[in-house]
């Protein structure tokens, strides 16, 4: 299969798993050593279970998210896709770009993502933070979370 292919294939994927914030099956399309930079942290987060879970915990705590452009025509032949969104926290509306790489067999091998305005991100963290310390304590076990309303 071409990159062409594995792009969309890996789109079609992560778009159907983004609409319908289908958790289970996110860990599907990670690497297993998938990376992410995570906001507003420096440092990358890397390992499936570590990913699959902030993943998880950012796409329950934006409201009414969706994708409003993407970018994908790779030159380079290095798997490189921009998507911009949009969102809320609370009553804070949000906009912000993923950029994934893939790996060679189509899979999320790093992703950066990027939010706006600096109050919801501050909202957004506010939200994650807890969470994913709770999930750390406990082992980092990557079990998907339970889809909340």
């Amino acid at each position: 299969m071409n990159l062409a292919s594995k792009q969309k294939k890996f789109l079609d994927r992560w778009h159907q798993i983004v609409s319908i914030k289908d958790l289970g099956g996110l860990e599907s399309i990670l690497a297993e050593n998938v990376s992410i930079g995570a906001p507003p942290h420096w440092d990358d987060l890397e390992g499936r279970p570590l990913v699959n879970r902030l993943i998880q915990l950012i796409m329950t705590s934006i409201d009414d998210f969706t994708y409003h452009r993407q970018w994908h025509e790779d030159f380079k032949g290095t798997g490189e896709i921009a998507l911009e969104f949009k969102g809320r926290v609370g009553e804070l509306d949000l906009q912000g770009i993923d950029l994934i790489t893939l790996n060679d067999r189509g899979e999320l091998q790093h992703i950066d993502v990027m939010i706006r305005p600096i109050n919801a991100l501050e909202a957004l963290e506010d939200n994650v933070a807890p969470k994913m310390m709770e999930f750390l304590s406990e082992g980092a076990t990557g079990a998907p979370l339970s889809p909340t309303p």
